[in-house]
């Protein structure tokens, strides 16, 4: 059965904090309102990864119930050297997490991290602001949103006590300067992505996670594993700014002893090469956190065709793919 594209806006939850079935379907713009409700299970992060010809950043700001997550991070494509600082805040306190995507402030101020992110008021369109400081990495970005450019938001049913809403906003043009120890570097010719999630989450999951952006407001978007059994999705394609969403379940191969080895994405349509050229591992064991990720940045290649026979060259994008296991 095709996915339900909503149109008008929507909240997650019912009253009792229980999974709005009217909230259930894809947008191509953010209309759903997170009303999350009780304390536990509840997941919110906003995550921004940009990607210029000469650095990756990487930057995260959660709260998952328990605790508070943030990070920072820097990739200098030409020597591999990376730049990482992540702070965890029992409790999640001290964050600002809006609960519509692509509007609002988010903000952190946590130890020696500080991130400010400043969206566009509810209801209107623009660029979106964000700056960061850590001991070693100062950020200033201007994040562009072109006319008429359009984001995937799609909701997860696994019950109706357990669900996510995600937004994945590929392709956003980018500008601004990174300090790495004093020393400035301008960004330009470079990709913004944005993951916002809301919801409410098992103990346990794992998920393969693709996104490559290049001129045009062109942008691939592949999920995996996390969705499966729901009857949704978060596959799709973005051409000259527009969404075409990809309702097909994708297999994801990868050689675990080898994470620079080519990664493989294919299903119904979809027939994409994922060529690293470095990953990012990272680690985190607490007393009921766990999180194990491996994230390679790097170029695809193939084909991906959407539902409504909408076709993407995939040559050249750039960005990621990674596995991710939380115990959380």
């Amino acid at each position: 059965m095709p996915e339900r594209e909503i149109t008008s806006p929507v909240d997650l939850c019912g009253p009792d904090g229980r999974l709005n079935p009217d909230a259930v379907g894809w947008t191509r713009r953010p209309l759903h309102r997170a009303n999350l409700r009780g304390w536990g299970r509840t997941k919110r992060w906003e995550y921004w990864g940009v990607v210029s010809p000469t650095h990756v950043i990487g930057i995260q700001v959660s709260s998952l119930d328990y605790a508070a997550v943030h990070g920072l991070y820097v990739l200098d494509r030409r020597s591999g050297q990376e730049w990482r600082h992540d702070v965890t805040v029992p409790l999640g306190r001290g964050v600002a997490l809006p609960d519509r995507a692509g509007s609002g402030r988010v903000a952190v101020v946590a130890k020696d991290l500080t991130v400010d992110i400043d969206q566009p008021t509810a209801g209107t369109t623009g660029p979106t602001t964000i700056r960061a400081t850590s001991p070693q990495i100062t950020l200033t970005l201007t994040v562009e949103q072109p006319e008429g450019h359009e984001s995937m938001g799609v909701v997860v049913p696994w019950s109706t006590r357990r669900f996510q809403y995600t937004v994945k906003d590929l392709a956003r043009p980018v500008r601004g300067t990174l300090g790495i120890d004093g020393v400035a570097h301008p960004l330009t010719d470079a990709y913004a992505v944005l993951d916002h999630g809301r919801g409410v989450w098992p103990y346990r999951m794992t998920w393969n996670w693709g996104a490559g952006s290049g001129p045009g407001g062109n942008a691939v978007q592949l999920g995996g594993r996390w969705t499966d059994g729901t009857g949704s999705t978060e596959n799709a394609i973005v051409v000259d700014g527009i969404v075409h969403k990809i309702g097909a379940t994708l297999t994801w191969s990868y050689d675990r002893d080898d994470w620079r080895a080519p990664w493989r994405v294919t299903g119904d349509g979809v027939d994409a090469t994922f060529v690293p050229e470095h990953v990012r591992e990272a680690r985190t064991e607490l007393v009921v956190l766990g999180n194990s990720t491996h994230q390679a940045f790097g170029t695809w290649a193939g084909t991906a065709r959407a539902d409504d026979g909408t076709t993407l060259a995939l040559d050249g994008l750039v960005g990621w793919a990674e596995e991710a296991s939380n115990r959380w």
